[in-house]
């Protein structure tokens, strides 16, 4: 018996893999270029995809009604263990 028994059971191989949400207003539509960093949304970090999609999808459609505003997901477990497969 666990010295906490309450404690949910974690496979070996259950792993965090964060994503970051964040947006901003777009200076052009056709290329990432912020018009103002001190402005960008930070929405959150999630543990998995699926979690940063829907925060990613319910940003998104709160602007929808403007074209600059971009809202993305960055893989960061990539960028913290680029060796990972």
């Amino acid at each position: 018996m666990s010295a906490n028994s309450n404690a949910p059971a974690k496979a070996e191989d259950d792993k965090q893999l964060l994503h970051l949400v964040f947006g901003g207003h777009l200076t052009e539509l056709d290329r990432v270029h912020f018009d103002d960093l001190s402005k960008l949304d930070v929405v959150g970090i999630y543990p998995n995809y699926a979690t940063a999609y829907d925060a990613w999808k319910d940003a998104a459609q709160r602007s929808v009604d403007d074209a600059h505003m971009r809202y993305f997901i960055v893989h960061l477990h990539r960028l913290l263990d680029p060796d990972a497969a």
